[in-house]
């Protein structure tokens, strides 16, 4: 009795889900779980490279634990994401609700304020160190138009860091105006009118509907912020480089100091995997979130 031999076309459909996922399945694993597995590794070595490196346990993560530049660096991520996150998304609520109504050149208005977001870092920092240049800036001719001083912008440690949070800001208002522009035209128009003929006035319709039903979004759009300014990197390497001294230095910028210009791989290892986790973690957050809305709707 001859063998049963599969027919080709089932043989074909039986393979064909691992031939289109084998490429992505690839480079997740070549530019995703390759390099993490490789972090790991030199977590736990004493090497300037990523050669062969002298195994040092957790020394790495012992330096960690008394490193007073890390603390500066994550207490100015801290400030760095309290003057970021809620002021772009008040600003972009702000605009959100200003550009649902209907007014003249509204489509213009709501691309203007999302170009910044498109626009590459490197490029915004570039103009944006030219604008607060203190010899020949905007800002300071600005102000000099109006017989005030000039100040250091970018140059003191007192002002470099809310210079910064502002050029961010600018940048991301339009994001979170965009997303809560589309939260706010999927509330009913039902519910507004039902509250503007009890006599609610705007206000209270805002506080007391809008609001509300926006949740879902704000927990979304605040976790997303978070985890957008934890990965800042292109603007504040181009404008200040994390000076003048440590003041705008961020976590993600000591990684980088740490690998490439004091030479110690594995301690920037060990501090980028740090980073890592506080990242998944919003991330496990963000997920929640976005569940919840789910549900919500």
């Amino acid at each position: 009795m001859s063998p049963h031999v599969e027919p080709p076309p089932r043989r074909r459909a039986r393979w064909a889900p691992y031939v289109f996922a084998g490429p992505a399945a690839l480079l997740f694993l070549a530019f995703s779980l390759l390099p993490i597995v490789i972090a790991v590794a030199l977590s736990f070595q004493d090497t300037a490279t990523l050669g062969d490196g002298e195994w040092v346990g957790t020394a790495n993560y012992e330096t960690m634990l008394g490193d007073p530049l890390l603390r500066t660096a994550l207490w100015n991520t801290v400030l760095f994401t309290v003057g970021t996150v809620p002021t772009a998304m008040a600003i972009g609520l702000a605009l959100a609700v200003a550009l649902n109504r209907p007014l003249p050149g509204r489509g213009v208005l709501r691309a203007l304020f999302f170009v910044p977001m498109v626009a590459a870092g490197v490029v915004v920092g570039v103009i944006m160190s030219w604008i607060f240049n203190p010899d020949y800036g905007v800002a300071n001719n600005a102000l000099a138009a109006l017989g005030l001083g000039g100040l250091p912008w970018l140059t003191s440690p007192r002002t470099a860091m809310l210079t910064l949070i502002v050029v961010v800001v600018w940048t991301r208002i339009g994001f979170c105006m965009v997303i809560y522009l589309g939260a706010l035209q999927s509330i009913p128009a039902e519910l507004r009118e039902a509250a503007a003929i009890d006599g609610a006035s705007g206000w209270q319709r805002f506080r007391r509907l809008t609001v509300p039903m926006l949740a879902p979004t704000t927990s979304i759009l605040l976790i997303l912020n978070v985890v957008f300014s934890l990965q800042a990197f292109d603007v504040i390497y181009v404008m200040t480089g994390g000076g003048p001294g440590f003041s705008t230095t961020v976590l993600i910028q000591y990684v980088f100091r740490s690998a490439f210009a004091d030479a110690r791989m594995g301690y920037a290892a060990a501090l980028g995997l740090l980073l890592v986790l506080i990242l998944l973690v919003f991330t496990l957050l963000r997920q929640r979130a976005t569940r919840r809305a789910e549900e919500l709707l």
